[in-house]
């Protein structure tokens, strides 16, 4: 069982915060290490020899090359040997239960028992951080870490280690070694916490019963419960996963550093390009400079350009969950991303914006069903009662649950917009801004509490990836 949210919020992170900036600087990132494995390690204290397996493995691994700067075949054996040891970890701990399955089906290999490892919780996360540390320094981007208390403090750093942003390190290394943390950041990072909680715990969380208690009547729901159903799911995960980045940079922010942003509201894009612009900006990005540009781009004719988006997005899908829907899911955006840049994304331009918001949110949603379900019988069954109007437009009981959630389902849809960023900008200057954005932050804290106390659903939907 790892760290409640109550048990984080009210006792370690209040103590980590205080002890932090006691103790004198040259010892806060040996004692942020520390802290970063007593949070990792709380439920589960076997995880923290895979995590120290990876920080100094490829801790060694960029001094070694670096050491081997003027020798490409040394420098070239040791990143395959590193990258060797973080996919593996990463392959045997994610994919075994996945392949065995797959053996398993096989006649020959039936015989084979089945397989669940249970999966390290961050892992794809810490593991993508230091592929592309090793990588920054085999390409001479940046210098490897010569403090192996400062690389662990990066890789374990408990604000982002369980659900991203993935953090470069060339981005942070800098204020790794002299970071100067200061009252405005500081306040920064509480207010942007306490936005990502408040997404988390008052939508994310109410948006996922909705979600559950339509996806159970599915079939007797009607085809407006159906779609309004993966509406609900497409606003439980953005609200779940950007208020986590969000939480994660404000913490970020009162210890010192800043992540990158990691969501720029997704659901306002007006093609799939576009969405894949502002979804999970750190994961995208980091396929695009790691594989897709090594792979060779766009630069090599339109057959390996497809070739190349083809193995990024399998690697996508495959990237968030050991299952065939996740492959799905990554094979499909690969389709339509395809399809808008060598097909009609030329002509989806010239309709108006309101219908090609209309084309990128169905499409969108189309995505979450395939996401949200592994069993493929009720993947074709949900999607079916979707696009059918054998059982009616609506029964009863859905229209019920549905208008009591009415209000939260606009307050979710205003919120994913940048209306209230937008109208926020505009009053920031005015004298009573700060005393409404200081009672404001406050309220949605006591709101959190309270709701954390009385409620037990409270999952955060990216840990399993």
């Amino acid at each position: 069982m790892y760290f409640s949210s109550l048990l984080f919020l009210f006792v370690f992170l209040p103590i980590v915060l205080a002890v932090y900036y006691i103790i004198p600087r040259k010892l806060r990132n040996g004692f942020l290490l520390a802290a970063n494995l007593v949070f990792y390690g709380w439920g589960e204290p076997v995880f923290i020899l895979i995590m120290l397996v990876s920080i100094v493995s490829n801790y060694i691994f960029g001094l070694l090359i670096e050491k081997c700067r003027g020798n490409i075949k040394c420098k070239r054996v040791l990143l395959i040997l590193s990258l060797v040891i973080s996919l593996g970890l990463l392959g045997v701990f994610k994919y075994t239960g996945f392949v065995s399955d797959i053996l398993r089906s096989v006649p020959p290999f039936a015989f084979m028992p089945k397989i669940r490892l249970p999966l390290p919780i961050g892992i794809s996360f810490y593991t993508f951080q230091t592929i592309s540390y090793v990588i920054d320094v085999y390409r001479g981007d940046t210098k490897a870490q010569r403090s192996l208390v400062s690389f662990g403090t990066y890789v374990s750093f408990f604000p982002q280690l369980i659900a991203g942003p993935i953090v470069r390190y060339a981005d942070i290394a800098k204020m790794l070694d002299s970071r100067r943390e200061t009252i405005s950041q500081f306040a920064k990072g509480i207010k942007l916490f306490t936005i990502g909680l408040g997404k988390k715990v008052l939508i994310a969380n109410q948006m996922g019963v909705l979600w559950n208690t339509l996806r159970a009547m599915t079939d007797a729901g009607g085809v407006l419960s159906a779609w309004i159903g993966i509406i609900s799911f497409a606003f439980q995960i953005y609200f779940d996963f950007s208020g986590y980045s969000d939480m994660a940079r404000g913490l970020g922010n009162m210890f010192g550093f800043e992540f990158m942003k990691n969501f720029n509201y997704p659901y306002i894009s007006r093609s799939i390009t576009e969405f894949w612009r502002r979804w999970h900006i750190s994961l995208s990005t980091w396929f695009r400079d790691y594989l897709y540009i090594p792979l060779g781009g766009n630069r090599k004719g339109i057959s390996r350009t497809i070739f190349n988006l083809l193995v990024v997005w399998f690697l996508t899908g495959l990237w968030h969950g050991a299952n065939f829907n996740f492959i799905l899911w990554g094979l499909y955006y690969f389709v339509i991303l395809i399809l808008e840049k060598y097909v009609f994304g030329k002509y989806i331009e010239r309709l108006p914006g309101a219908l090609r918001h209309i084309y990128a949110l169905v499409l969108i949603l189309i995505g979450w069903v395939i996401f949200s379900f592994e069993d493929m019988g009720l993947l074709i069954g949900y999607l079916s009662n979707m696009f059918s109007l054998g059982g009616g437009i609506i029964s009863m009981d859905a229209a019920a649950v549905i208008i009591s959630y009415l209000p939260l389902i606009i307050v979710s849809a205003i919120a994913s917009l940048p209306l209230l960023k937008n109208v926020y900008y505009r009053c920031y200057d005015k004298k009573y801004a700060r005393i409404l954005e200081m009672v404001s932050v406050m309220l949605i804290l006591l709101l959190c509490t309270a709701s954390l106390v009385n409620q037990g659903y409270n999952p955060f939907l990216y840990f399993r990836f």
